[in-house]
């Protein structure tokens, strides 16, 4: 099945705890502490596979969650640091912020592309001794890995779109030059999903995507073009298979027009690209004016129009030595370069703290930073308690709790701490 959207959570691992121990060997009184520091968590990263056509495996698994660091241990070492987890998508991949919108990565212009960093690693109580503070009983912990729910949406890597109405002969048209064997049949939608080829002309090489038939209304999601729309997007060059036959009682010019005009909803630049037109099924003309009529609207335009047969060859050679001639002149094919700005708080929000105040009248003190200097206090040492209060101290949380009005004998609420609040 050709799955070409997805959705899935991503969250990278959290680092390891910091470790708190002491030196314990025979003969050595009072070691000191030589608590390890914990290992960084894990990435995410997406790795483009030039061998994977499709999103499929994405249908079925959405969350993909990396390996948290190891925590430290005594002697001075360190956890280890996780393996990052590889997500494996087909180049040409957009990736996009689910809730703003915004374009991530454009997985044809990486090998690969780090989406979520892991979080750091937490200082083992090695790091916490000083000259006053000989033994602390405390480390920090790991920070959090960064989490993001991200939209995939694959866009085909093609040099050139084969664009129409359904049952023109872009199938066949496909399989008369390249390689490819798309399903071929004698009736509307026969083309379910995007097929791909590969054009030889000289020693120029080029891919050729036949995208399944558009109708009216498809850029408003009618019939299947809808969904296959955004494989045109990257296309340096439009060929537009015509008709020119006028078979089912189809008039080529008002085909034309409305397919001009369902490009155009979607998206102005892809209706602005190069295109050529391609008057096929010229062998089975009964109404030359019909032909007549759509080389002259297109001349109007300066759109040029290639007169072909794709089932018997006929003026195919001529159209793709001069779609090759084009491509030459025209620019790479089109990379979505990335909106998303990776959240980085200033130094000065870095320690900001929220407090509220429950029903009860307690204090609840909040806050990321906060969180992760005291997550490893000790509250039975003396010495840990001492650098809570200098931490809340540089955090500014007393003075904002004097600012909120907070009496002697209030409850403060930090996290797991529950204290009687003494002036």
């Amino acid at each position: 099945m050709f799955v070409d959207t997805a959705e899935i959570t991503v969250r990278a691992g959290a680092g390891g705890n910091g470790s708190v121990s002491f030196h314990r060997e025979k003969y050595v009184p009072a070691g000191g502490p030589d608590g390890g520091d914990g290992g960084r968590g894990g990435d995410i990263i997406l790795r483009a596979d030039d061998n994977m056509s499709t999103l499929m495996d994405f249908r079925y698994k959405t969350k993909y969650v990396a390996s948290d660091g190891e925590p430290g241990k005594g002697k001075k070492c360190f956890g280890k640091d996780a393996p990052p987890l590889v997500i494996r998508l087909p180049r040409g991949t957009v990736v996009k912020d689910k809730a703003s919108g915004t374009v991530i990565a454009d997985m044809s212009a990486y090998d690969e592309f780090v989406l979520a960093k892991g979080g750091r690693g937490g200082w083992g109580n090695a790091h916490f001794a000083t000259p006053t503070r000989q033994a602390p009983r405390f480390a920090r912990a790991g920070s959090k890995g960064e989490e993001l729910r991200v939209q995939l949406e694959l866009k085909l890597l093609a040099d050139v779109g084969l664009v129409g109405f359904p049952n023109v002969g872009k199938s066949t048209l496909l399989s008369v030059i390249s390689a490819a064997r798309p399903k071929i049949a004698n009736y509307h939608f026969t083309t379910l999903v995007p097929n791909l080829g590969i054009v030889t002309v000289g020693d120029m090489s080029f891919t050729v995507a036949d995208i399944p038939g558009l109708i009216e209304g498809a850029s408003d999601g009618a019939g299947l073009g809808a969904e296959f729309l955004r494989h045109v997007d990257r296309c340096r060059l439009i060929i537009h298979v015509v008709d020119a036959a006028g078979t089912e009682g189809r008039d080529p010019v008002e085909d034309y027009e409305q397919i001009n005009s369902e490009l155009f909803l979607y998206s102005e630049e892809l209706a602005g690209r190069d295109m050529i037109v391609a008057a096929n099924k010229t062998d089975a003309i009964y109404d030359p004016e019909l032909l007549e009529r759509l080389k002259s609207h297109c001349a109007d335009y300066g759109v040029e129009v290639f007169e072909i047969s794709a089932a018997t060859r006929q003026g195919v050679d001529a159209l793709m030595e001069r779609v090759a001639a084009k491509l030459a002149a025209l620019p790479p094919v089109k990379v979505y370069q990335s909106e998303y700005v990776r959240e980085v708080k200033p130094v000065g929000e870095a320690r900001e703290v929220v407090i509220t105040r429950r029903e009860d009248g307690a204090f609840v003190v909040e806050g990321d930073r906060l969180l992760k200097a005291v997550a490893m206090v000790d509250p039975d040492d003396y010495e840990s308690l001492n650098y809570m209060q200098r931490v809340l101290r540089d955090f500014g949380v007393f003075d904002k709790l004097e600012e909120m009005g907070v009496n002697e004998g209030d409850t403060v609420v930090i996290y797991n701490f529950e204290f009687d609040y003494i002036k």
